[in-house]
């Protein structure tokens, strides 16, 4: 009750003056708040066709950048890691189709988690594109590539660049939805 009267969850009534709250928008809130998302909803979410992205990256303007563009197309649900150990948790109760992994953070870095998903928890399902502003070296994207990573993407990158890649992890071509 307090997230509703905070204005933090939506809510409405019925015609009996009940306070009810939508699946989508409870979802939402889950999401937005890094909540973990019930079986049931993460059911009903992919039932709806959102595929779901994991966002790890230390620079939180990189992050917000990233959700931004991937919220302006309405198909995906969005969660947020700030760094390697959070990325952890996150994947675990978020169980996302795509994590966008920042490879140079602070203590757990994009090529330990990377190596964990990959070896550790031996998923194969998850699609990983890996971002880096270390460009200029061709070892670490190589290094990320044969770590597990499906992908890589050098910071700077366009609004285009990024969507042509999650359109080509999740195995859909331009035009078309995301969904599974």
């Amino acid at each position: 009750m307090q997230w509703i009267n905070e204005n933090k969850l939506k809510f409405f009534r019925t015609p009996g003056k009940h306070i009810r709250v939508d699946r989508k928008d409870f979802l939402d809130f889950l999401n937005e708040y890094r909540m973990p998302v019930p079986d049931e909803l993460i059911t009903f979410a992919q039932e709806n066709g959102k595929r779901k992205i994991l966002i790890v990256d230390d620079d939180k303007e990189m992050m917000q950048a990233i959700k931004r563009i991937l919220m302006r197309e309405k198909v995906f649900l969005i969660a947020i890691a700030n760094d390697g150990f959070e990325a952890g948790r996150e994947f675990s109760n978020f169980k996302p189709d795509l994590i966008i992994l920042d490879i140079k953070m602070p203590g757990f870095d994009g090529y330990q988690v990377c190596s964990y998903i990959r070896k550790d928890l031996a998923d194969t399902r998850v699609k990983i594109l890996a971002i880096s502003g270390i460009s200029a070296s061709a070892e670490g994207a190589k290094k990320i590539i044969r770590l597990g990573a499906d992908d890589y993407l050098a910071k700077p990158f366009s609004n285009e660049e990024l969507k042509m890649k999650i359109r080509s992890l999740l195995g859909q071509e331009k035009g078309r939805s995301y969904a599974r």
